[in-house]
């Protein structure tokens, strides 16, 4: 049985999980809506229901968004990220690894990054999207990455925002870009 392809988000404020159901329809992908844009009084999903929704889906890949909402320490998006990379069913295609305003949070290598005007570049980007020139990014649910194995990781500035170049009345271009760069690297690596 062939597994579940999966592209994981670190970000889904409302406006994230807007920009992100829009990327994802522009890359024929299905989107998990309900892993973003909850409130902050709204309990979680566990990462149980996360995963059955994500086998249940009936398009492939697998958009998840998953967002720690600034929190320090391993908080549920983390969780849930190592739940989906350790899933026998599930194959992460790779994550997108959202920047913050974090100048000495959590960071975690690129292997690229997508800026604000949709351009690849070298190194990582911050929250605005603008090049950084190194290859770490700094975000709030990044920390985990650094320990667990992921094919792809592309930097991208905050989805749906930096400075209205990734709007949704756009066309979310910049996050439509990261998942199509992710998809084109993780095919690189697979040989196809």
């Amino acid at each position: 049985m062939a597994k579940k392809r999966v592209i994981v988000i670190t970000d889904g404020d409302q406006v994230a999980r807007r920009a992100v159901e829009t990327a994802a329809k522009n890359v024929n992908a299905r989107c998990i809506s309900v892993s973003g844009g909850r409130h902050p009084e709204e309990p979680p999903l566990t990462a149980d229901q996360l995963v059955a929704m994500v086998l249940s889906a009936p398009a492939d890949p697998v958009v998840v968004m998953v967002d720690d909402g600034g929190k320090r320490g391993k908080g549920w998006g983390e969780k849930v990220l190592a739940e989906l990379l350790e899933h026998r069913e599930i194959e992460v295609m790779g994550v997108i690894a959202v920047a913050s305003h974090l100048a000495k949070g959590e960071s975690v290598p690129v292997d690229s990054s997508v800026d604000r005007h949709g351009a690849v570049v070298a190194g990582s980007v911050d929250k605005e999207g603008q090049p950084q020139g190194n290859g770490c990014l700094y975000g709030d649910t990044v920390g985990v990455l650094r320990k667990l194995k992921v094919p792809v990781v592309i930097g991208l500035g905050d989805p749906g925002k930096m400075d209205f170049h990734d709007d949704v009345q756009k066309g979310a271009p910049v996050t439509t870009k990261a998942l199509q760069t992710v998809m084109e690297k993780y095919a690189a690596l697979k040989g196809g």
